[in-house]
């Protein structure tokens, strides 16, 4: 009996001891667990960035994401038997203080078949620079984790066939692309964990606004409140001691201008939402911003029987005729089964600058729209600032709560209303705002937040239910 127990005892010990040592398998397990950081792992697409303040807990998702490639382990990926992949760092210094140190806290010395530095001693790596390091695969193969330093030039990055780059923190842009060239042809990924202090940069354009809507980029924002590790008192003082404008980047993970952002209430996580069947009771109104060379952008709005106002399709090309705009809006509207009129045209509203003639055409936008089956109407108030204020409190309102949401499909408003900065004098940078034009007009219409509706008689929400029913008859 006393043989058994001094077996179990040393089962036990044994146990502990692998446990003290296996750092991987205390991520995210437990009581407490980072939302975010799961969110990354488990997505699937080939381009993935965190932007995330500092102690967000951001690096860690790029760390634990190698370790789970290099050992086959990974939990929402296929595994290989062997990858190779570039942990990609601002410099040497950078990559051992953090890259470098993240990887050996989550692998296993045990799980090590070899380490080659490029500076200090392999049987002390966490005080040297590590060239690369081979890590043993539980499908029996062996897999290459290799460190590069943004330092060392575009040149050192030539030549590889990768399956990983992780970027910690942001590169330059020529390094960024041969990172992409390099996992090219193993159908590979590159994922970044950054915290923006650089300003507008080509990741704030590429990447955050994704104004190219590459479908395999995909990018979340993680602050200090996502991290449930952090300690709260250490978190009030942190915040005392910044600027609000520090707190953008280093606590919230957002990206700065000089006049900031116009929508800053805008939260992608609220207000982008996943398209859903709206019922036909909600359906409102369309929007149009015209355009010619520039382009044109027209949305499908609903209303749910709160207030709420849901975006829920998206028309947005340039280079085109007013016949194609038209039947590109008839066509959405068909799909969506959308009201006509009692002619059986649609209905929108149209800036009013489509009322405008030019020499170039006998006829005016409206006029246009019209002899394609659509009624615009040009009456919209275009007063910019009382416009924007009514899009703030639909954002959010004063007690905090959204009445605002966009489908995710409706991808080009998106990407404006996240790169809608202030510029010089108080004014908006005029640039990429024809979706949040025709927002704006849209929303102007509704009932002000926070203004009591008049309260409606039996006699007038019997007119409204007929009308409701002849609405559908005539869907």
């Amino acid at each position: 009996m006393k043989e058994k127990l001094e077996k179990l005892r040393l089962l036990n010990y044994e146990i502990s001891r692998r446990k003290s040592f296996d750092n991987l398998s205390r991520y995210n397990t437990g009581k407490k667990v980072h939302q975010k950081q799961l969110a990354f792992h488990k997505c699937k697409k080939k381009n993935r960035w965190v932007f995330g303040g500092n102690r967000s807990g951001k690096t860690q998702c790029g760390a634990v994401e190698v370790v789970y490639l290099a050992r086959g382990i990974h939990p929402f990926r296929k595994n290989k038997k062997s990858v190779e992949g570039w942990v990609v760092s601002l410099s040497k210094q950078v990559q051992r203080d953090v890259a470098q140190a993240k990887i050996l806290y989550y692998l296993r010395p045990d799980w090590i078949e070899k380490i080659v530095m490029s500076l200090g001693r392999s049987d002390s790596p966490e005080s040297g620079v590590i060239d690369f390091i081979l890590v043993k695969n539980v499908l029996g193969g062996l897999s290459k984790i290799g460190f590069k330093s943004c330092d060392q030039g575009r040149d050192k990055f030539q030549g590889a066939s990768l399956d990983f780059v992780w970027f910690d923190e942001e590169p330059p842009y020529d390094i960024y692309q041969e990172c992409r060239m390099r996992v090219l042809d193993k159908c590979g990924m590159v994922f970044g964990t950054m915290t923006p202090l650089k300003g507008l940069t080509w990741v704030y354009n590429e990447i955050y606004l994704n104004d190219k809507n590459d479908p395999e980029i995909w990018c979340q924002q993680m602050e200090w409140a996502d991290n449930p590790f952090l300690d709260k008192k250490e978190l009030e003082a942190l915040t005392l001691s910044m600027s609000e404008e520090e707190l953008e980047s280093r606590r919230y993970g957002k990206f700065t201008s000089t006049g900031g952002l116009v929508y800053s209430e805008f939260d992608e996580n609220v207000h982008v939402i996943e398209p859903f069947n709206v019922p036909l009771e909600w359906y409102d109104n369309i929007s149009i911003d015209p355009g010619l060379n520039n382009p044109l952008s027209a949305h499908w709005y609903a209303v749910d029987f709160d207030g709420n106002v849901y975006v829920i399709a998206e028309h947005f090309d340039k280079g085109k005729d007013v016949i194609f705009h038209a039947q590109k809006i008839k066509d959405i509207s068909k799909r969506l089964n959308w009201h006509y009129a009692n002619n059986g045209k649609l209905c929108a509203l149209i800036d009013s600058a489509a009322g405008q003639r030019t020499l170039a055409s006998s006829k005016n936008v409206v006029e246009l729209f019209y002899e394609n089956d659509i009624i615009v109407n040009p009456k919209v108030n275009k007063d910019l600032f009382s416009g924007i204020s009514v899009v703030k409190r639909y954002l959010k309102d004063g007690n905090g709560q959204a009445h605002l949401f966009i489908f995710k499909t409706c991808v080009n408003l998106i990407r404006e209303i996240k790169g809608y900065w202030w510029g010089d004098g108080d004014n908006p940078v005029k640039k990429d705002d024809h979706c949040l034009d025709e927002m704006r007009y849209y929303l102007m219409t509704r009932p002000q937040l926070g203004v009591k509706a008049e309260t409606k008689s039996a006699i007038q929400k019997d007119k409204e239910k007929l009308i409701r029913g002849r609405r559908n008859f005539v869907r």
